[in-house]
């Protein structure tokens, strides 16, 4: 093997902070009166204590979190506008006012959409129930980002009338997205980096409490040696760039990775509004992990347009903790390593075991006995 692509969360770092990040922001969409304003005793700052108690109410325990990633997600931003829309489809079924639900489900889809919604929900005193979220999806089998187009039939369902709202391409999700940065990179740093004027105040962030899964010392030499053999070492991560460039800075190893292979959710949602006809593109769909082989450098439309698998990828290795991950490799063809750190632990043994997976590691140390 001579090329070898890596997820981060979940194999360099730990995913908990991406997790908090979207339940604080689900929790702002459905309860601050900048959007929903359904109550729920929204409110900044937020003590630790009260990040655990809310992460717990919104992903029932890590229910909703584990269903979610079973089904092939794997972006935080993709997994907040789940939720968000769930509890939407549901308040607008409460509603049940066929014109109102036509009247809100076309674009543009506002944060002042949003605000006038949420007042017609509270003349229902509608609450989010978030356990049932699962529950929804029970007679569906839909995979990956099909699970949008679930709230689409639901809509058709219960309404007769034809809906294709919800999706990736949707302004409700470019909101999620929007909500999500402020939370996780921190308000300053938001404003910085994005030159935008912030919706909510008094975020932190959580990008200097990231958690390395391996000692650093040993995680920097095995990537120095892994450089030394001659191999190419490529990033593919749901992270954006930011979220990328400064922890493995900080920890010491972004020197070890080509740059012009590193692709971030930032490439990739920049691929899907410059190609809106392939989107989506985030996880599961390989094209993260094709950029990061091929180099950034590549036309774009000669990678969503490859025939695959790939000819030829005896050399090319995947490394990722997650199902999405697993996907991707596949359709590519090349082998794939899964990493037992991601959220579900040992316990996604058996879901890799079952897929025939090549390589199954205790973490992403274990590469050394692979290939060093």
């Amino acid at each position: 093997m001579h090329t070898i692509l890596f997820d981060v969360d979940g194999v360099f770092l730990k995913e908990e902070r991406y997790f908090d990040a979207s339940a604080l922001c689900v929790w702002e969409i459905l309860g601050s009166e900048n959007y929903l304003g359904l109550g729920l005793d929204f409110h900044l700052p937020v003590a630790e204590s009260t990040i655990r108690n809310i992460r717990d109410m919104v992903f029932d325990c890590n229910r909703v979190l584990n269903f979610i990633k079973s089904r092939g997600i794997n972006s935080n931003w993709d997994m907040v506008f789940l939720q968000v829309s769930y509890q939407l489809v549901r308040g607008l079924i409460q509603l049940d006012q066929k014109q109102v639900a036509e009247s809100y489900l076309r674009e543009p889809f506002t944060r002042e959409s949003l605000q006038e919604l949420g007042a017609k929900f509270r003349e229902i005193e509608l609450k989010p129930d978030y356990p049932a979220f699962v529950q929804g999806f029970a007679d569906s089998r839909a995979q990956k980002h099909e699970l949008f187009s679930v709230f689409n039939q639901m809509i058709e369902t219960h309404f007769q009338m034809e809906c294709n709202f919800f999706s990736r391409n949707s302004s409700l999700w470019n909101l999620c997205q929007r909500a999500f940065q402020e939370w996780y990179i921190g308000e300053e740093l938001y404003v910085q980096e994005t030159k935008i004027p912030l919706i909510q105040s008094g975020k932190r962030g959580f990008l200097k409490d990231e958690i390395v899964l391996a000692p650093v010392d040993r995680l920097q030499s095995l990537l120095q040696r892994l450089q030394e053999k001659g191999y190419t070492l490529g990033i593919a991560t749901g992270r954006p760039n930011l979220e990328t460039r400064v922890p493995l800075s900080e920890i010491g190893v972004l020197k070890y990775f080509d740059l012009n292979r590193v692709v971030t959710a930032s490439d990739v949602l920049a691929a899907e509004q410059k190609y809106p006809q392939y989107a989506p593109l985030a996880k599961p769909h390989p094209f993260c992990y094709l950029e990061a082989l091929y180099g950034k450098q590549t036309d774009i439309l000669e990678l969503l347009t490859l025939d695959l698998p790939l000819p030829n990828v005896e050399d090319i290795l995947i490394v990722g903790d997650s199902l999405a991950d697993y996907y991707a490799a596949k359709a590519i063809g090349c082998k794939f390593a899964a990493t037992l750190t991601g959220l579900s632990g040992e316990k996604a043994r058996a879901s890799f075991e079952a897929l025939d997976t090549d390589y199954i590691l205790q973490d992403v140390l274990e590469i050394e006995n692979l290939l060093l």
